[in-house]
């Protein structure tokens, strides 16, 4: 198959996880996102090396235009992945694949921008009630780590719009709300020494609580899989799994509920990432919205706040990276 031509408008677009490296390309700002490919990160040694492959496999010669939103803090030039071995200089990335343009953001800042441009069809309410407009909004999801951003209204230029956050909020410490949480965290303790949300909250955190439970309990067996212990419990085939995964909505109910105590989020919470969606609607009856809402004196702020959990076929990060691309906004990872 050969190249295609390729528009001077044309961009590539990718959403690199610790786990998977999703691209798309869009023809222009506003055209629709398509040629979507998702290629395992362990099978290629770089980032630009999986960039090249979905070229070849699409059929595509390399465009003017790059937005990599991608699964780490984005400070500076050098990019190194917290959960994968990748690592690379933005500068030098843009000069090896010849792009014009190339700009490179944490993914919840992409998934983030994206949010608005979502709508009905795309999301599914978890407790709360409208949200309220030209509020905060925060977003928190769970995959091979814990992503958390959010969005802040801005008014600039005479128009309104949003400012999204670029932080690591996943690893803020993890409390626990009562025995048995403490004595789970206790353990990831001394597994880990500082218990983030994330050591809870994302694959590997699933499975270590589930290993927490069996230590706790006495009951040693073999360690399973965030899939294996994911599908028992939704099934209810598995107590402990059961036991795991309400954990696992617990700690991130606690994690989301703080979000939207320090954003003020009360134009609602987004839950994104790979995990959640893949529970479908066995999510409503787990501990996540008792957990939101339990803060105390700040219960009733809580209780009308709308949590949303994204549910689209198409990763949202990639209109997120679009608009980053497309944006003038004050964020990191810009190489023009």
């Amino acid at each position: 198959m050969g190249d295609a031509p390729t528009p001077a408008t044309a961009r590539m677009l990718a959403d690199v996880g610790g786990t998977n490296a999703r691209f798309a390309w869009q023809a222009g700002p506003g055209a629709p996102i398509d040629a979507v490919l998702t290629l395992p990160c362990a099978e290629h040694d770089s980032l630009a090396d999986a960039v090249r492959r979905y070229l070849r496999q699409t059929g595509r010669a390399m465009p003017p235009d790059c937005a990599i939103a991608i699964a780490n803090p984005v400070l500076g030039d050098r990019v190194a992945m917290t959960n994968h071995h990748w690592t690379f200089s933005i500068r030098e990335l843009k000069a090896e694949l010849g792009l014009q343009r190339l700009r490179v953001v944490n993914d919840f800042t992409a998934l983030a921008l994206a949010l608005p441009r979502l709508g009905p069809a795309d999301r599914w309410q978890l407790g709360g009630g409208e949200p309220e407009r030209g509020a905060a909004i925060g977003l928190i999801g769970p995959g091979t780590g814990l992503g958390v951003s959010g969005l802040l209204p801005i008014h600039r230029g005479g128009r309104d719009g949003w400012l999204p956050i670029q932080g690591e909020g996943g690893h803020a410490t993890l409390g626990a709300t009562n025995a048995r949480e403490d004595a789970v965290l206790a353990l990831l303790r001394k597994w880990h020494v500082h218990v983030s949300a994330e050591r809870a909250v994302c694959g590997q955190g699933l499975v270590d609580l589930h290993s927490a439970l069996q230590q706790l309990d006495d009951t040693p067996g073999p360690q399973l899989t965030a899939a294996a212990i994911t599908e028992a419990g939704v099934a209810g085939r598995d107590a402990r799994c059961t036991e795991a995964l309400q954990l696992f909505c617990a700690f991130l109910g606690i994690a989301a509920g703080n979000l939207a105590l320090t954003l003020g989020a009360r134009g609602g919470v987004y839950i994104g990432g790979g995990i959640v969606p893949r529970l479908g609607r066995w999510f409503a009856g787990s501990p996540f919205r008792e957990r939101f809402e339990a803060k105390g004196r700040f219960a009733a702020y809580l209780q009308p706040v709308p949590v949303y959990v994204i549910d689209t076929p198409q990763s949202p990060a990639f209109l997120g990276a679009a608009e980053a691309l497309d944006a003038a906004l004050p964020l990191a990872g810009l190489a023009d």
